[in-house]
């Protein structure tokens, strides 16, 4: 399953997976992110997890 998650710097958390793809605030991509050019922070699987479920 695809997840993904954002947590802004407000505390905010927006979540998308193929159960909810979009929202006002964003969507889950069509394409590939390019850690290069988005300012992404790597996180471990638990972590992720963690802030998946809160």
């Amino acid at each position: 399953m695809i997840k993904h998650a954002e947590l802004t710097s407000a505390s905010q958390l927006h979540r998308y997976s193929w159960a909810h793809l979009e929202d006002e605030h964003g969507g889950l991509t069509d394409q590939a992110i390019d850690p290069e050019e988005d300012p992404l922070e790597a996180i471990p699987a638990e972590e992720f997890q963690r802030v998946w479920t809160r």
